[in-house]
This record gives C-alpha cells, sequence and structure tokens, in this order.
C-alpha cells in the first residue's frame, strides 16, 4: 500500500472515530434524558429502551447485523469494512458515557445542540466514507444511487424512524425530534461541503482588463476570462470569473466599484473549492489561523 493511501486511510478511520464518538456524546447527554428520537438506530435504540427497558448499546449491535450484509452488497467492500468499525465503535463509546451526567434537560435546548452534535459526528463519519450503520447505511444507499445529498437522505429515511416515537412519547416530543433532524440534515452537509464558504464571481464591464489587473497584482487572486458577446448591441468583450473568499466579497465588490461604477457582477455561493489558491494552508492563512 502507498504512503499517500495509508494516510487516506488513517485519515478516514480519525474521521469515523471521531464522529462515532460525538454521536455517543450526543445520545446519552442530550437526547436520551430529554427522549428525543432524532431519527437513525440510536433513535430507534430509545424508543425500544423507553418501551421495553432494552440496553442501547446491544440494541444498535442488533439493528445493524442485517444492515452491514446490505452495506457489503450495494455499497462495497472498502466501504463494508469501514461501516464495520463505525458500528463496532458507536456502541461501545455510548457503553462507556452512558454513567455520563446529561449536559441539560430543557428540551428545547436538547433539540438544538443533539442536532448540531449529531449533524457534525455524523458528517465527520460520512466524510471518512463509513457509517456508523443502521439507518445511516440506508441514507448512504440512497445517495449513491438516487443522487440525492446525504442531509436530505437521512431527513428522508430518518423521518420514518421518528414516526414510530408517535406510540410512545408525546406529540411535542416528536415535533422537538422533526427540529432537530432538520438541524442535523443541514449541519451534514454544511461538515460535507465545508465550513468555509466561497463566492463565484462573475463580472461583466467595459474595463475588464484594469479590474484583470486588479485581480492579479493588487488581490493575489486568480482569475479566468472567457470571450462573451452583448445580446442586444452584439459588442465582443470578455467576462470575468474568479472564486473568493466569502469574508472579503464586500471589500472586492468596492474594488471593482472604484474602477468602473457601471460593472455588472453576479456572485454565486460556491463549496468544495479546491485548486491553486485555495489550499488548506492557504485559507488558514486567509483566516488568520496559524497551522
Amino acid at each position: 500500500m502507498k504512503k499517500q493511501e495509508q494516510v487516506q486511510r488513517l485519515k478516514e478511520t480519525l474521521y469515523v472515530t471521531l464522529g462515532a464518538f460525538i454521536l455517543a456524546i450526543s445520545v446519552n447527554l442530550i437526547f436520551l434524558p430529554n427522549q428525543i428520537v432524532a431519527g437513525g438506530a440510536s433513535g430507534l435504540s430509545i424508543v425500544l429502551n423507553e418501551l421495553f427497558g432494552w440496553n442501547v448499546a446491544l440494541t444498535l449491535y442488533a439493528i445493524n447485523i442485517p444492515l452491514l450484509i446490505l452495506c457489503f452488497l450495494l455499497l462495497g467492500k472498502d466501504v463494508g469494512l469501514k461501516t464495520i468499525y463505525g458500528s463496532l465503535i458507536n456502541p461501545f463509546f455510548i457503553a462507556i458515557t452512558g454513567s455520563l451526567p446529561p449536559l441539560t434537560n430543557n428540551i428545547f435546548l436538547a433539540t438544538l445542540y443533539g442536532g448540531v452534535l449529531t449533524g457534525i459526528g455524523l458528517g465527520l463519519v460520512f466524510r471518512g466514507n463509513a457509517s456508523t450503520g443502521g439507518s445511516a447505511i440506508i441514507s448512504q444507499i440512497v445517495n449513491k444511487y438516487f443522487k440525492i445529498s446525504l442531509g436530505v437522505s437521512v431527513f428522508v429515511v430518518d423521518g420514518f424512524v421518528i414516526a414510530t416515537a408517535l406510540f410512545v412519547f408525546t406529540k411535542d416530543t416528536v415535533l422537538f425530534s422533526l427540529i432537530s433532524l432538520f438541524i442535523i440534515g443541514r449541519v451534514i452537509d454544511r461538515v460535507q461541503v465545508g465550513v468555509l464558504r466561497s463566492k463565484n464571481l462573475f463580472i461583466i464591464s467595459d474595463k475588464y482588463e484594469a479590474i484583470h489587473q486588479m485581480f492579479i497584482k493588487e488581490l493575489d487572486k486568480g482569475v479566468t476570462l472567457l470571450p462573451i458577446e452583448g445580446g442586444y448591441t452584439q459588442k465582443q468583450g470578455k467576462i470575468i470569473m474568479t472564486v473568493i473568499p466569502e469574508k472579503e466579497f464586500m471589500a472586492i465588490k468596492e474594488a471593482i466599484l472604484a474602477i468602473d461604477e457601471t460593472a455588472f457582477f453576479v456572485a454565486l455561493d460556491a463549496s468544495e473549492v479546491n485548486g491553486r489558491g485555495f489550499s488548506v494552508k492557504r485559507m488558514m492563512e486567509d483566516y488568520s489561523v496559524e497551522i
């Protein structure tokens, strides 16, 4: 195995381990004490714990066995092996953190913070190209074969699990669970695309060359020039396309308008930006983080 592959595998294992631990903290310290069922096998385990007193960790192991077989068949051996690890380590963390005191007994705070922590945990596990078993496997299958984002997949699949809570908990508790599930989906997608937001900027101006030089020489930003033709005037020109950190948008906007106050530009949200000028080191330096 090449060194690069070993580093990548180690990184993915760390993602899965950290994510599984965060999920365990969320279940034991937030969701279980407040009877919030935010979907997933852990949510179903909370329902069964309330009904029959079954141990949450042991219930998770029982649920995961048939789903792991499905994971191997539909997601492949590599994902399956890491999912086995995730489905074993997550109940283990739940078992060893079971005696910790609740983080809060306020159901509103539990809904918010439980949703955020669970979203971060699942997002990290998914970034490790694995899952912690349970409905997360089904969400990955939906994501792979139906091209639906992982956040939406989790929301849809786990919504069915939350429906079972109607037979055990109050309607208010179920409604809080749905809010938490929505937060989980949003946070998962944010973890997947990264927290450093960027803007994709398209600029049309007769003074495109001056703006081009401003980006290159003053702002140290890469740009792409695309030939265009005006639909009404049929005048030839060039459109400037660039990607910038979101926090720099207002300053760059003012710099463009200082050159051409009639410039037309469109800014779109951009995610998963890679390439020259957008390395991890460069982005950390832009955000004043030492590495």
